[in-house]
């Protein structure tokens, strides 16, 4: 393959969404969240990260975002919500950020 035509094609794609998890130790929804995350790893590209909610980082966006209890959840730096982490809401948001993505990739302005 042309390697300027591979690098056209690979600034037009779009960054995969990054997903970050707040969790605490021992947090039975933060478990299940993880594991959620992981599913949804296979079928959509994603960028995953985890910040301790004991972290400085943790506390910071346990404040901001009135995060009640572990874990909260953020797509792209939004936040999503906390508690447990629900995987139809969550894949939901993915399909919407991924029509966004596309539309915006082909010039097509709209819905």
């Amino acid at each position: 393959m042309n390697t300027q035509a591979h690098s056209a094609q690979d600034a037009r794609r779009p960054d995969p969404p990054r997903l970050l998890l707040v969790t605490s130790p021992d947090c039975h929804f933060c478990a299940q969240g993880k594991e959620i995350l992981t599913r949804l790893s296979r079928a959509y590209p994603l960028s995953m990260d985890e910040a301790p909610l004991e972290s400085p980082e943790g506390q910071d966006l346990a404040s901001r975002h009135g995060i009640l209890f572990p874990p909260g959840l953020f797509l792209d730096g939004a936040f999503v919500g906390f508690g447990r982490v629900s995987e139809r809401k969550l894949r939901r948001l993915l399909e919407q950020r991924a029509r966004a993505a596309t539309g915006a990739a082909s010039g097509r302005v709209g819905g």
